[in-house]
C-alpha cells in the first residue's frame, strides 16, 4: 500500500503504543469533559452525558493500564528498563492514586444512574460538586504530570 514493509513486530509495538497513547487523551479529555460539566441539580441530559463519559473514563483507563503492562512487558526498554526506575514507579503510585481517588466520582454516577434509570433527576448538591471538583482537579494534576515523568525516564533519569 505504501510502497515499503512494515515488521509485524514492529508494528504491533507500534499499534500497542498508540493504543497506549491515544488511552492516556481519552482519559485526560473524559477528565476535563466531567470537571467543566460538573453543575448541581444537572437536567436529564447533562446527568446522562457525566455517567457515560465515566464510563469512557474507566475504559480508556483499563485499555491505559493493559497496554502499558504490555508495553513494559514486551515492547519496551525491557521490563529492568522499567523495574529498577524509581521514576517509573511514581507513575506508577501516580496512576494508582489517580485510579483510587476515581472511585469516589465513579460511585457518585453510579447512584446518579439509579434514579435516571426510573425516569427521575438525582440529587446533586453545590457541596458535592465543590467535592467532586476538588477529586477531579487533583486527578487531572496527577494526570499531567505523568507524560513529564515518562519523559524524564525515556531520557534515563533515575537509573543509576
Amino acid at each position: 500500500m505504501f510502497g515499503f514493509a512494515v515488521p509485524v513486530d514492529l508494528f504491533k509495538s507500534a499499534s500497542v503504543a498508540y493504543i497506549h497513547y491515544l488511552s492516556f487523551m481519552v482519559c485526560f479529555g473524559a477528565l476535563v469533559f466531567e470537571r467543566i460539566s460538573l453543575k448541581a441539580n444537572p437536567c436529564r441530559n447533562e446527568a446522562i452525558s457525566m455517567v457515560v463519559a465515566d464510563i469512557i473514563y474507566g475504559i480508556a483507563g483499563i485499555a491505559l493500564l493493559l497496554t502499558g503492562i504490555y508495553r513494559v512487558i514486551k515492547f519496551g526498554q525491557g521490563s529492568e528498563f522499567y523495574t529498577e526506575n524509581p521514576i517509573f514507579w511514581t507513575k506508577i503510585i501516580i496512576f494508582a492514586l489517580v485510579g483510587s481517588l476515581s472511585l469516589y466520582p465513579t460511585i457518585t454516577y453510579i447512584l446518579w444512574a439509579i434514579p435516571l434509570s426510573k425516569g427521575t433527576l438525582p440529587s446533586v448538591t453545590e457541596r458535592l460538586v465543590s467535592r467532586l471538583r476538588l477529586i477531579i482537579n487533583i486527578e487531572l494534576f496527577g494526570f499531567a504530570s505523568i507524560p513529564f515523568l515518562a519523559t524524564l525516564m525515556a531520557r534515563g533519569v533515575g537509573l543509576a
